[in-house]
């Protein structure tokens, strides 16, 4: 296990990004909660890179420029994804070390199969391939209001894992209802769950005629089996889930030696 608590002393350096861009209400709730705990450097797309993935950026120059946060919080912003910029941080944009990266608030849940695609849990997993402990934190609204609840959470997950450190190649995922927080039903450790898409090709034409296509449709559903994310934040409960890097199918591992695959001669 690898903690976090900076071994020079002093109040820790945690980095707070995000997916929804540095203008984002949540991304600013999360630095106001995180500068609680420790000194903060704020980092982010410049504009809205939702489910981009763990993409980086490798065939073009990328900018960074001076922003301020609403509060007067000096920031950074960057023309590439949530990954490019921890990424970034940790090549050495910025000096001095980084003891925790905190990636959120992110505007709509992060559950189950949301991961593949999330910039917010990819920022991550971006800061865990650098060997620096990571949490996301994400809120079940597309456009909340109320971030009381999910900074009460991300408070009490950082200070955990900057006292308590978290296993190498490993992050949280975390997830709070679209809910108050005098009205939450508590923290439960959750599995991921399984969700259900609901997209929907659109073709539309320009004004030339030419066809161009939209991926529309409700948001998505889940699966609500007791002891996944999907589960807990329907029943009011803020959900923690492990995740790992390492995506070996264990289980499948000695049915596929069975297989006894072979090159032809």
């Amino acid at each position: 296990m690898s903690p976090a608590i900076p071994a020079r002393g002093g109040r820790p350096r945690i980095l707070v990004t995000n997916d929804d861009g540095i203008e984002s209400r949540g991304l600013l709730a999360l630095a106001q909660a995180m500068a609680t705990l420790g000194e903060v450097i704020v980092i982010a797309p410049d504009t809205n890179q939702s489910a981009v993935g763990h993409s980086r950026t490798m065939w073009r120059p990328l900018r960074v420029r001076e922003r301020t946060l609403a509060d007067g919080t000096a920031a950074w912003s960057i023309d590439g994804s949530p990954s490019d910029a921890v990424g970034l941080v940790f090549l050495g944009l910025l000096p001095g070390p980084i003891d925790l990266v905190a990636s959120g608030i992110n505007h709509g849940a992060n559950l189950g199969d949301d991961i593949t695609y999330s910039g917010t849990v990819s920022a991550a997993m971006e800061a865990v391939l650098s060997g620096c402990p990571a949490f996301a934190i994400s809120h079940d609204d597309f456009a909340p209001d109320d971030f009381s609840l999910a900074a009460a959470a991300a408070v009490v997950v950082a200070r955990a894992i900057l006292e308590r450190g978290l296993e190498p190649a490993q992050l949280l995922n975390v997830n709070v209802p679209a809910i108050p927080l005098d009205r939450c039903a508590g923290i439960e450790v959750t599995r991921l769950g399984k969700r259900i898409y609901q997209d929907e090709l659109i073709r539309r034409a320009d004004p030339r005629g030419v066809p161009y296509y939209w991926v529309g449709g409700p948001p998505p559903t889940g699966q609500a089996i007791p002891g996944t994310d999907v589960h807990a934040v329907l029943h009011d409960r803020v959900s923690i889930t492990p995740i790992q890097l390492d995506l070996t199918a264990d289980r499948f591992l000695e049915r596929l030696r069975g297989w006894e695959l072979r090159l032809p001669d």
